[in-house]
């Protein structure tokens, strides 16, 4: 780690928080009442926040596993816009926008994910918006507004969870309806022309049975380079989204709730840096930006996202109370990708993305107060992910036409999916308690794989197959779950347990059968089986919170998307994107979080992580390299410090301040391990100043990476077209927020 950066920021904080204790212990000391002690008490300990990890509403620190929390107060001091601002906020976490998209989303956890969007690929980290699954990761960078919490649970979740969160699950809950009239509006500006706008409304009948809520967000920049070309903007932000529900609470024993969402985002494509000049066209030397490019592309990044969802609550009885989630979602992405970033056609690809889902749930949650309690549940996914791709390759002077190639990716994939879970405590006595969980799933994916070569640029004459075949994939899969949790005091809980998960396989989407055949194999599953100890603590009368986990994760069938080379018939290097099983490994880690209230008003918090992974197997034409091969997405520490204090004011509003330091050790984003792609360990200040004016208004003034940091989230390095191009993060950022609640 760079000892100049960590020190400094563990220095600024431990002499704060010296000078905090200073200036409390030569604070005039005066007599108070009963009321006003207990008032202080209060204000020192710690917020317990409600989650819903387990699928029934517990305290976050009764929880035997490895999740964080962010309430909607915690979201806006910290300044989290969209989910991809919980990077560094939450251990062992890398999120990010993919490549040049503003709101497809890549996340690993523990060092399992999946960075590739097409529709033939799962994401290995869950999505859940209002507990209903979002498969696809087109746009699910998801806007915080009208938010109640955010919850990330890491660690395989597959007893109660199911497919695709072999990496962990990131559940957004938006705010309840109301019982009366409630709602905010807030404006930001903002640098790079930052405007955004965030609205909602709620209320009710009188007597409480209809209720309703609606909240919108629109939001806006300039972008941060131009195409130098066209003078366009790079990444220009213009997204708005919405969100709206009505529930009907005819007793207090049932309740039905309705609610539909949406996402239109047109924002302009993020521009890559060109990091090394392109052997195929050597005449451009890289610009020093790192956001501008030369692209001879039309700017084209739009994607739609919608859905509706019913959500049934019915208290069958004292001990049982039963939910049922009925859901429909639908997305569609019309993108360019200017590989190359030239205004030749180097590497330029049009993608097209469509799927649609059905999902349906029933949760049967029990408890009698007595020693058993838990869940059983059923669930259903039927959903089709579908597209194209048109490739050109070289399809500009001097080799334009005898080199030039045009490649199309076609077809779909379905997905029938059948589960079953329970999830159950035993209070064996106070001390000791034992969690049990089991999911069986049964899925069937087929794959229509249509990919051809064409003659030129319109996509309309085949003149060769490289894929044209239909298939299935079945698995059936039981993922288990054992937890022993021993509470060593009222405030200090320990666990230990044993999980796994399944990441389902399917078909490579970009298959090429005459250069490969092994492409068109199924992906078989790949699967992570987890071994945790972990303990869950609170100090010093609620003002000290610790939260540990060690973990062991055996990780197989490992599935990687990787660039795939071959020689064409006339000499020349072709390639195609290659998904495969590559082997085994294991991750090992530790995990800290941890709040601190030394004094009334003054809050100490962050986190850091370990991770320890290798690769055990990686076959590659019949031989292991697993001793060059790294984990990608992985950094081997990681971590943030943030340190916020209140000033109370008389009028009952306040002002309260906090400095941040997020920080991360070098990491490979991609599976080529180019070293030119490859970020080395950086760090990040950020800070902000909320003034709550009064009961209404309130004003933010926030910055982040506020040194203007220059760094990598990741890139794309295809060596048969001399492409080696990085994704740079936002540069400094400074927004001015005006909230008005009611």
């Amino acid at each position: 780690m760079k000892r100049t950066h960590l020190s400094m920021a563990i220095g600024l904080v431990m002499g704060l928080s010296c000078l905090v204790t200073a200036h409390a212990d030569d604070a005039p000391q005066s007599s108070t009442t009963p009321a006003t002690t207990a008032k202080t008490s209060d204000a020192k300990q710690l917020e317990g926040i409600k989650v819903t990890a387990r699928k029934r509403e517990e305290t976050l620190q009764d929880v035997p596993i490895a999740v964080s929390a962010f309430t909607a107060q915690t979201l806006f001091n910290q300044n989290v816009q969209n989910l991809a601002d919980l990077q560094g906020k939450v251990p062992s976490l890398q999120i990010y926008a993919a490549r040049g998209s503003n709101t497809t989303l890549t996340a690993y956890i523990r060092g399992v994910g999946q960075a590739d969007p097409t529709w033939g690929f799962d994401p290995a980290v869950g999505i859940y918006l209002d507990d209903v699954y979002m498969a696809r990761p087109q746009g699910t960078v998801l806007d915080v507004f009208d938010t109640n919490r955010i919850e990330v649970l890491r660690g395989p979740q597959g007893s109660l969870y199911g497919k695709n969160t072999i990496g962990g699950a990131i559940k957004y809950v938006s705010n309840p309806l109301p019982t009366q009239t409630t709602g905010s509006v807030e404006g930001t500006v903002g640098t790079h022309g930052e405007k955004d706008i965030k609205a909602s409304l709620g209320g009710a009948t009188s007597d409480g049975v209809w209720r309703g809520r609606i909240a919108y967000a629109s939001e806006h920049n300039d972008g941060f380079g131009e195409d130098l070309l066209t003078g366009s903007r790079n990444g220009n932000k213009n997204s708005n989204a919405a969100r709206a529900s009505l529930g009907f609470f005819p007793s207090s024993d049932f309740n039905a709730q309705l609610s539909f969402d949406g996402l239109r985002d047109n924002s302009n494509p993020r521009g890559a840096k060109m990091l090394t000049p392109n052997s195929f066209d050597p005449g451009y030397a890289p610009l020093s930006s790192d956001y501008d490019t030369r692209s001879g592309m039309a700017q084209l990044n739009n994607t739609t996202l919608w859905g509706t969802a019913l959500t049934l609550n019915w208290i069958v009885s004292q001990d049982w109370t039963l939910k049922s989630i009925t859901a429909f979602r639908g997305s569609s992405t019309d993108t360019n990708i200017d590989f190359d970033t030239l205004p030749e056609q180097i590497a330029d690809v049009n993608a097209v993305y469509k799927d649609h889902q059905f999902t349906q749930e029933l949760q049967a949650n029990y408890d009698n107060g007595g020693a058993v309690h838990g869940v059983f549940g059923l669930f259903y996914f039927d959903g089709t992910a579908k597209g194209y791709i048109h490739n050109i390759f070289l399809g500009s002077p001097p080799y334009y036409p005898l080199y030039s190639q045009y490649g199309g990716t076609g077809g779909s994939i379905g997905t029938k999916s059948y589960a079953g879970y329970g999830d159950f405590t035993w209070d064996i006595n106070p001390q000791w308690s034992l969690d049990l969980g089991l999911r069986y799933t049964s899925e069937k994916k087929s794959a229509v794989i249509q990919n051809y070569g064409y003659s030129d640029a319109t996509f309309t004459t085949p003149i060769s197959t490289l894929a044209d075949f239909s298939g299935s994939h079945t698995s059936h899969n039981v993922s288990p779950k054992l937890s022993l949790d021993y509470a060593l005091t009222d405030q200090v809980k320990l666990y230990a347990s044993y999980s796994q998960g399944f990441h389902s396989g399917g078909y490579n989407i970009r298959a090429n059968c005459a250069a490969i055949p092994e492409s068109c194999r199924p992906i078989e599953d790949e699967k992570v089986t987890s071994y945790e100890l972990g303990s869950k603590m609170s100090f010093l009368d609620d003002t000290l919170m610790l939260n540990t986990a060690f973990f062991h994760n055996i990780y197989s069938n490992i599935q990687l998307s990787v660039f795939t080379s071959y020689t064409l018939p006339n000499g020349t290097q072709g390639f195609f994107g290659d998904f495969t099983n590559a082997g085994k490994g294991h991750i090992d880690g530790w995990e800290e979080e941890f709040a601190w209230t030394p004094v009334e008003n003054w809050t100490f918090s962050g986190n850091w992580a370990y991770l320890h992974t290798k690769y055990t197997d990686f076959e590659s034409a019949g031989v292991n390299i697993a001793d060059s091969q790294r984990f990608t997405n992985a950094p081997k520490w990681s971590g943030g410090l943030n340190l916020e204090h209140t000033i109370p004011l008389d009028n009952g509003g306040s002002v309260s301040g906090r400095i941040n330091y997020t920080y991360q050790t070098s990491v490979y984003p991609e599976t080529t391990l180019s070293p030119l792609i490859m970020q080395p360990s950086y760090g990040l200040w950020n800070a902000g100043i909320v003034w709550r004016i009064d009961q209404p208004w309130t004003l933010s003034l926030q910055g982040s990476n506020l040194a203007n940091k220059s760094y990598r989230t990741t890139g794309y390095n295809i060596a048969a077209l001399g492409i080696v191009t990085g994704f740079y993060g936002a540069p400094r950022m400074v927004t001015l927020t005006a909230k008005y609640t009611f």
